[in-house]
């Protein structure tokens, strides 16, 4: 068992005003709250006071916090949302350039480093043009998109960090990879 608690344990306390378990609990999911407030707003700056105000307004609605439930994605609905926020507010599409190319594993872009300088320019070649037709997708497509499929989100863990069921992440995805299909085109592959 993990020194610091389980999750459920640590909410528990954290709700009960413990604020080294809510700290504890913001340790283990600050990453990932920060690479989705990165691929909503598109600014790492913008994503680091994203994550900042979701993660203040998050502990004081631990009390509206449904036990029992994971606590990821209920997290990560409340720092998307912010990071919304701050990009509305802005008045900025996001690029997702470099967000993309951070995604890829290190490992494949190593394989590709390794083929020689004409196989990593063609990879990087095809990376901007997958940042730059992801950031032609509606905001819809490309959170569903992001969540599915860059962060690794389980299709509950979507559903519940976009408030819908599981076979609306299913649809949106199928539709949202379909778009961006077309706008990547038939020359991409």
């Amino acid at each position: 068992m993990d020194p610091a608690g389980s999750e459920p344990e640590l909410v528990a306390r954290a709700r009960g005003g413990d604020l080294d378990a809510y700290g504890e609990l913001v340790r283990r999911h600050q990453e990932i709250a920060f690479r989705t407030a990165v691929l909503v707003c598109g600014d790492p700056h913008e994503a680091e006071e994203a994550v900042q105000e979701a993660l203040v307004k998050a502990h004081r609605a631990l009390g509206r916090f449904r036990a029992g439930r994971p606590l990821r994605p209920w997290l990560l609905a409340i720092v998307a949302n912010e990071a919304r926020n701050r990009r509305r507010a802005a008045g900025r599409r996001a690029r997702l350039a470099l967000r993309v190319a951070e995604a890829v594993p290190a490992g494949a872009r190593g394989a590709a480093d390794e083929a020689g300088p004409e196989a990593a320019a063609l990879a990087a070649e095809r990376r901007a043009a997958l940042a730059a037709a992801l950031d032609r997708l509606p905001e819809r497509d490309r959170t569903v998109i992001a969540l599915r499929c860059l962060l690794d989100l389980s299709e509950a863990e979507t559903a519940a960090a976009l408030g819908v069921r599981r076979g609306t992440v299913k649809s949106r995805l199928s539709r949202a990879l379909a778009r961006l299909r077309e706008e990547v085109g038939p020359d991409a592959g």
